[in-house]
């Protein structure tokens, strides 16, 4: 390919929409281009990327034993009410009609769509276990796409679906896929790390995402040093905790005038904020229907509203205004405590229970609870449970080593589904004693795009990107300084098909830019290996070599220049 014929024209500045360095670097250096918010065009040298990390994820796929097919991307309203999905998935489904009036949703996955396939397919457990995937653009309608690729409405995604006879043949498959996708990542250059995760929309028992770490990731994941344990931050746990404060006192209201806030609290009370007892009210958002409840976390502690919202099994959980706390409560957002607190479910994160002589709201505005002992004085009827978040100061739940905080990107997660989707639809085989079973699944999928955006979020630099050789859009880039000089030409040319002979993806670039600007395009595009070809090749007979990555800057032989290309990219 030659730099006159491509379709890229790379910008100086930053979109005023970038929020993130990706999003920055994929616009300006011509890989994408916005139609709307959350929906973009791949560009050439951006949809090569694209198909080089769907191929490596072909190939890893089919290593395992997958099948690749094609499903619909329109899928009709009944599949997914017999899922019970149709409300669950929320608004982030773009529902549609056709000029029948026939309801239909575009896929933003595809569980319903391949249980109803496979289970008009397959009779017997002969047929199973049974691998199959795709690679196809998926929709959802985020309440506020961001980020470029890492949040959009429209994005490309490997999707795949296990089908198994049992826990234990799902297990099997679920740590080959976990394998594979470890290679995957492994391949397009990655620097990642598995951790449990929450199953959310999709459902199932247990799942696991696999994160590109980056400075500048949308998520937070905590891991352990000296153990295997890893998790996000939606499923982080940690070293249990006891909280005393001495001999149990008795139970005492006070007068904390004008003081709502935990420091204001905890200062006006000269008691830690870890003792001080927070209440909050959220409201739960279902199908038909919503409710308030009420949260108690420690003072010093944020709730993990994924954790509260699968407790609740709401669609949709959200802090409630002032006027929906005072309906709930009867009382003044900064004085609320569970103590009291009737007509309303009270859930109890378990450290509080922990607590002893702690303070907390006394339901009277400028009054407050001191010597609360949650075992004592807690209504009997709440639900305890974990709902709040990690910090820096807890330990590992599996050896109690130190938990280190990081950045990430989600890029790929796999799930348990067990029978979710084949019991509600009715999906089953015939085992050895010909009886019928419902078939034992799983989830597997790859954000193809955001894996892209999150390997530019890890490997940039002030002038651009630095893309691993395995997915960079080319591998090497020809410079010759004047395009004046005959000379000069001749040999950027016979270098050039000289690399083309050997199958080594190479663009020249052959326009009549300064030297100065086509350096800075090859950086900010981010070319593994940029040669540049100038004077001193016509004096000495040598090209300057520069590798993007390390920043290195060498003088070869130009006979020789064809051989250390083969080297570096082996």
């Amino acid at each position: 390919m030659r730099v006159s014929q491509l379709f890229n024209k790379t910008l100086k500045e930053d979109p005023v929409e970038a929020e993130i360095i990706s999003h920055s670097l994929l616009i300006r250096s011509g890989m994408i281009r916005k139609l709307a918010p959350g929906v973009f065009s791949y560009l050439p040298l951006g949809w090569r990327v694209l198909n080089k990390i769907s191929n490596i994820i072909r190939e890893e796929m089919n290593r395992a034993g997958c099948q690749e097919l094609m499903m619909p991307i329109i899928q009709p309203k009944e599949l997914w009410e017999q899922s019970g999905r149709w409300f669950v998935y929320g608004k982030e489904l773009i529902r549609l009609k056709d000029r029948h009036d026939r309801e239909y949703c575009l896929s933003p996955t595809h569980e319903e769509v391949i249980t109803t396939l496979v289970k008009n397919e397959i009779k017997s457990y002969k047929d199973l276990p049974l691998n199959l995937y795709q690679i196809q653009n998926k929709y959802r309608d985020e309440v506020r796409p961001r980020f470029g690729l890492i949040r959009s409405r429209e994005f490309l995604m490997k999707d795949g679906y296990s089908f198994n006879r049992n826990e234990e043949s799902l297990n099997k498959t679920y740590e080959e896929m976990y394998d594979a996708y470890s290679r995957v990542f492994t391949r397009c250059g990655l620097n990642f790390r598995a951790v449990e995760a929450d199953s959310g929309a999709i459902g199932g028992s247990s799942s696991h995402e696999f994160m590109v770490l980056a400075d500048t990731g949308e998520a937070s994941l905590t891991y352990c040093k000296s153990c295997d344990y890893a998790a996000n931050m939606e499923m982080a746990t940690h070293e249990k905790r006891h909280y005393d404060n001495g001999i149990e006192n008795k139970l005492e209201k006070i007068i904390t005038p004008d003081k709502k806030s935990i420091e204001e609290v905890s200062e006006f009370l000269n008691i830690s904020p870890d003792l001080m007892l927070k209440t909050l009210v959220y409201k739960a958002i279902y199908e038909n229907n919503e409710k308030l409840i009420c949260i108690v976390v420690r003072g010093n502690r944020e709730v993990n509203e994924i954790k509260l919202k699968n407790e609740l099994k709401a669609i949709d959980i959200s802090l409630a205004d002032n006027e929906e706390v005072f309906k709930a409560t009867k009382t003044p957002i900064g004085f609320i405590g569970p103590i009291g607190l009737e007509n309303v479910e009270i859930f109890v994160d378990e450290e509080v229970m922990e607590v002893n002589n702690g303070a907390t709201g006394a339901l009277i505005e400028d009054y407050h609870y001191i010597g609360v002992n949650p075992k004592r004085d807690f209504p009997r009827d709440c639900i305890i449970g974990d709902f709040h978040n990690v910090d820096e100061f807890d330990l590992c739940p599996k050896c109690s080593g130190t938990l280190n905080f990081k950045r990430g990107t989600e890029v790929g997660q796999v799930f348990k589904l067990g029978k979710k989707y084949s019991e509600k639809l009715d999906c089953k085989f015939l085992d050895e004693k010909g009886e019928n079973q419902h078939v034992t699944m799983g989830c597997y999928g790859i954000g193809v795009g955001r894996t892209m955006a999150a390997s530019v979020e890890q490997n940039n630099d002030e002038r651009g990107i630095i893309w691993p050789k395995a997915i960079a859009p080319y591998h090497v880039i020809i410079i010759p300084v004047n395009v004046k000089n005959q000379d000069i030409i001749n040999i950027a040319e016979e270098l050039y098909k000289n690399l083309l002979k050997e199958d080594i993806e190479v663009i020249l670039d052959d326009t009549d830019e300064r030297a100065g600007v086509k350096f800075a395009n090859a950086d900010l595009i981010g070319y593994p290996i940029k040669i540049v070809i100038g004077s001193k090749t016509l004096e000495n007979k040598t090209v300057d070599f520069k590798i993007r990555a390390t920043g290195e800057e060498v003088i070869v032989p130009l006979k020789e220049a064809l051989g250390k290309i083969k080297r570096i990219l082996l």
